[in-house]
Order: structure tokens, then sequence, then C-alpha cells
């Protein structure tokens, strides 16, 4: 049977559709290039296997725990150390660090303040740190004395006078209160982020952050 102008001109137009679908697939998709591992690029391409692993330990206690998909420098923000000198977390980068928001008149930062303190004290040292930063600008006296009559004791205070970590932070992450808790990796990178209080000091808790040291889940 010899084609017609017309079964000409269909076969013609299918092939290109298919032809448009295949393109368009391997833009999304991506080949053996770096056109599908785009997640895996960047100054924290490292930190992106480390953070998927602790994705399906976002469970319980830490249910709210969103691990990055693509992780991603952590704003280097400044505030004070314990003496009032000014310090950031460059300064303490080398271990891994649960950076926790909070404020004395922020009731669920209160409630799980315990909770970060047994977790300083039972995982913290050379590898690990809990860095609670106090985001108040008024009454500066009220939040180290709270921390005295609560027996807070493991968590080195620190503060931020200026109210510049608060806004920084919450931009970093898309976070619109606190407590705001973010997990940064030894080389400064975002491997997750909490938005709202949870139990570090619990099972689920601990395991997570065992996972990120890689030292067990």
């Amino acid at each position: 049977m010899k084609a017609t102008p017309k079964i000409l001109a269909v076969t013609l137009a299918v092939t290109l559709a298919a032809g448009a679908v295949l393109v368009g697939g391997l833009a999304l998709y991506g080949t053996g290039s770096n056109l599908g591992n785009l997640a895996a690029s960047g100054p924290c391409a490292e930190a992106a296997p480390a953070a998927a692993r602790l994705a399906p330990l976002a469970r319980g206690e830490v249910a709210a725990f969103d691990a990055s998909a693509a992780p991603k420098p952590a704003p280097d923000v400044a505030f004070r150390g314990p003496d009032g000198a000014p310090t950031d977390l460059a300064a303490l980068r080398g271990k891994l660090l649960l950076v926790n928001l909070w404020a004395t008149w922020c009731a669920p930062c209160k409630a799980e303040m315990p909770a970060l303190d047994r977790l300083q004290a039972e995982l913290g040292g050379d590898a690990f740190q809990v860095v609670a930063i106090n985001v108040e600008t008024r009454n500066l006296d009220k939040p180290p004395a709270w921390f005295k009559a609560n027996g807070i004791t493991h968590l080195t205070y620190y503060g931020d006078p200026e109210g510049k970590v608060l806004p920084a932070i919450q931009s970093a992450v898309g976070s619109t209160g606190l407590p705001t808790t973010m997990l940064v990796d030894a080389k400064g990178c975002t491997l997750g982020v909490m938005k709202g209080p949870a139990e570090w000091s619990s099972e689920d808790g601990r395991r997570l952050i065992r996972a990120a040291l890689g030292t067990g889940a």
C-alpha cells in the first residue's frame, strides 16, 4: 500500500511528538550528567547522604524533623557567648550542632529546654553540642536567671541582644515561630530543621543525633 501525503504527515507529527517527550524526559530526569543530580551539587553536596540517612528517623518524638533534601550552608549568624563576648556559628564549626532558638516568653521553648539539657549531658562533647540561643532583646538578666532557676546546667548560655539571629535563621529555614531548631553538620551545612518543640532527649531524639554523627541509629 502506497503511503499518501496525509499518512506521511501524521507519521511525521507522531515522530516529532515522541522526540519532544524524550527530550523533555531527559531534561527532567537527567542522564548520566549532572542534570539529574542537582540536589547533590553545591558546597554542601557531601552532606546529602547524611541528610538522607536522617529522613526515615524522623518519627515518634521527633516526627516533625524535616531532613534537608538538598543541604545548604547554615546562615553564619553572630551572637554572644556566656561572657558577653561576640561569637558566631563558624567559631563552633568542627562538630555537629543542634542550634535552638528560644525565649522565656515562649512556653513550648521552656518546656523543651530540660530535654535539650539532658541531650547535651548525654551526647555533648568534642563531636556534638546543643547551641541554645536566647533571642530576647530586653530584660537580658531574665534568661540566664531562668536557666539557673530551672536547673539547666549542661547548656552553655548564648544570647542575641541585637535581635539579628531570629530573622536570619527563620528566613533561611522558612520558620515563623519559636522554638526553631537546625541540625548543622561539622562543615556548617544544614541537615534538617525542626519547627516547634520536641523531646530531644528521648530515644527517638538520641537516635537521630547518633545517626547524624555516624555512630549508628
